[in-house]
């Protein structure tokens, strides 16, 4: 009879399935809701196709154990980490139904001392999974999962800055080993390798570097100058690796005034990949939402949220202080001059302030992108 009931209903049987991942390897929970507590396995093989193949293996033979219908329904869930997509791609192309969930929204125990292992972590999921399809959306947040093609542009933005940094910290690491002997050269200058080779950098008395210190900088401006061509050639090739619509977008963002094309590419491929339905989802994405804390007597403003994407929102920090520099027509502007103004000089005034300015700025960003509203009293640049 249970079989029959169950054959019967086929939209209503679902099993979920959620995955602890780990290097060495996985928990994997089961549960068809008919039954008191998950079917708890462990796959541990080194290959990771393999170690998949013997997930989908795990939900075959449970069908077949628990007497479900072939063709029920299976989601699977995990939590975002190193894995990152490929999981859910995987999946995805078997027709299965998968979802990514953002790990700070599972709900814990507030104790002190909370027994934490990969099954009772496995467990959780996979009981908030059948809840939040159950409509208990407070349950979990599922992420916004890019397409291969966004995620691997990200690639080229954020190696292009990485390549920055490491440019940065050879030369700061050459500045402050010379100033250890008094010498006061510019590793800036393109002269400096050359200089250096001929043995005319030298002590603060005229004295030469010793040759350990002359090898270590010798290698050190030998990485430098790879870092320096990688980063070239990352430059020439990276507008022209970018999918159609990325330039687009970046296009329309640099042609304001205030966004650059580094800030514009970073906007670009970072945050505008995805669709947004309001401005809240805007604002919450990116973090800069405040989060107020307000029970009995106690009303304490607990700052911004900072969730999302911290690069997006240092950059929107960063971006929100050259709009007020290069957009002073602007609303935001005026909206700025005009709440920092009876404060003066207070830098810490101003730093608040312009996290609002970041917050609006984004939204009336992507509605620029969304349906072309320039932000008011925003400026063009002439091309």
């Amino acid at each position: 009879m249970r079989t029959q009931e169950t054959q019967g209903n086929v939209k209503d049987v679902v099993l979920a399935v959620s995955l602890e991942l780990a290097a060495a390897k996985w928990k994997v929970a089961l549960h068809d809701g008919h039954r008191e507590s998950p079917s708890i396995h462990t796959v541990a093989q080194t290959d990771p196709a393999t170690r998949l193949q013997a997930v989908l293996a795990l939900i075959a033979t449970q069908k077949q154990a628990w007497a479900l219908p072939d063709n029920a329904r299976v989601v699977v869930s995990y939590e975002a980490g190193q894995d990152a997509f490929w999981i859910f791609r995987a999946l995805q192309a078997r027709g299965i139904e998968c979802y990514v969930v953002d790990p700070a929204s599972i709900p814990v125990q507030r104790q002190k001392r909370r027994a934490k292992t990969d099954r009772l972590d496995v467990t959780k999921l996979v009981i908030n999974l059948r809840a939040w399809l159950g409509g208990e959306r407070d349950r979990m947040h599922a992420v916004h999962v890019p397409s291969a093609q966004d995620e691997a542009s990200r690639h080229l933005m954020r190696e292009r800055g990485q390549l920055q940094k490491e440019v940065l910290q050879h030369r700061d690491r050459m500045r402050k080993l010379l100033a250890t002997v008094g010498c006061w050269e510019d590793v800036n200058s393109r002269k400096f390798a050359t200089r250096l080779e001929r043995r005319e950098v030298c002590c603060h008395d005229g004295a030469p570097l010793s040759e350990e210190l002359h090898e270590r900088l010798l290698r050190e401006c030998e990485r430098l100058a790879l870092v320096e061509k990688q980063a070239a050639a990352l430059e020439k090739a990276y507008h022209l690796r970018l999918p159609e619509r990325a330039r687009e977008r970046i296009d329309h963002l640099t042609h304001l005034r205030g966004i650059g094309p580094v800030s514009g590419s970073r906007l670009a491929l970072e945050l505008f990949w995805r669709h947004f339905a309001n401005r809240r989802q805007v604002g919450a994405c990116t973090g800069l939402v405040p989060q107020p804390y307000d029970s009995g007597e106690t009303q304490i403003d607990q700052g911004i949220s900072k969730q999302g994407n911290r690069r997006v929102r240092a950059l929107l920090i960063e971006t929100a202080w050259t709009w007020i520099r290069y957009q002073p027509g602007s609303r935001l502007t005026r909206w700025f001059n005009e709440r920092t103004k009876p404060t003066g000089p207070n830098r810490r005034a101003r730093r608040i302030a312009i996290v609002a300015v970041a917050r609006r700025l984004v939204i009336a960003l992507w509605r620029y992108l969304k349906d072309g509203v320039i932000p008011e009293g925003a400026e063009l640049k002439i091309r």
